[in-house]
């Protein structure tokens, strides 16, 4: 008897390590509900600036973000130092930027605004990208419209900005159905994303999502079958729930579009 005891032990032992673990848990409504007022823009700071080489496909880099032209961001993007970069955390935020105190400024000063979509790496002492240095590496394409290309690097004034995208934050799922991955693109307001929940209209309930890298999220969760709700946390405290975006037919490389935060620029 003794032995058939830790026999089923052993068993039950085993399908708890082979089943995935799923972090559940009901949001409270009222922490949800709760009024937070719209992202604000932030205090001018100073940086510098230079520009990146690369194709359209690759200014996305250590964010995640596959094709930062079709996910709502064009052109208008850069690379930012690991000062800045956060472990990811800053992808997707919006800048404005002004080049200053360079005879090499485009005239009048005029901003150039950008979303943050990739990382500038350190590993150069001293190097631009360095830390404690708050730098900008923009896309070749439109630094034009700061500066002139021959000045290479120019010192900048900038400050953060809320997001103005058009259509909805997108969901793109990738995975398997025992690792699901989940990049998030196309985010208004603050732009970046501190906090991931999904849940399905079956088994599934809330569940919090781990960040991957950049704005990729990940569960080992159950999603397939599944209507999928999925609910996004902005740096500024504020929540957008998509109801019911992607269908119970949902296939691994779809993008689903859901609701956005509603943001004014100020």
């Amino acid at each position: 008897m003794a032995s058939l005891l830790k026999a089923l032990l052993g068993t039950l032992l085993l399908i708890a390590l082979v089943l995935p673990h799923c972090d559940a848990h009901v949001k409270p409504r009222h922490a949800i509900r709760k009024h937070r007022p719209n992202f604000k823009t932030g205090p001018w700071k100073q940086a510098h600036a230079t520009f990146y080489e690369g194709h359209t496909g690759t200014f996305g880099g250590a964010c995640g973000y596959e094709d930062v032209a079709k996910e709502g961001y064009g052109l208008n993007t850069a690379a930012i130092s690991t000062a800045m970069f956060n472990n990811g955390q800053t992808c997707g935020a919006c800048y404005e930027i002004k080049c200053v105190n360079s005879q090499w400024c485009k005239p009048g000063q005029p901003s150039l605004h950008v979303t943050a979509t990739n990382l500038c790496p350190g590993g150069s002492s001293g190097g631009w990208c360095d830390s404690p240095r708050e730098h900008f590496d923009i896309a070749h394409p439109v630094f034009s419209h700061l500066a002139e290309y021959k000045a290479g690097v120019v010192p900048v004034q900038y400050r953060r900005v809320p997001c103005m995208k058009q259509g909805g934050i997108r969901f793109t799922i990738t995975g398997n159905p025992y690792f699901n991955l989940v990049q998030v693109s196309n985010v208004g307001g603050s732009g970046d994303v501190v906090g991931m929940q999904v849940k399905g209209h079956d088994k599934l309930k809330w569940t919090t999502m781990k960040r991957n890298w950049g704005q990729k999220w990940e569960t080992d969760c159950m999603l397939a079958g599944e209507s999928l709700t999925f609910r996004v946390r902005g740096s500024d405290g504020r929540y957008s729930t998509s109801w019911h975006v992607a269908p119970r037919n949902w296939q691994f490389g779809q993008t689903f579009e859901g609701k956005n935060f509603k943001q004014r620029r100020r």
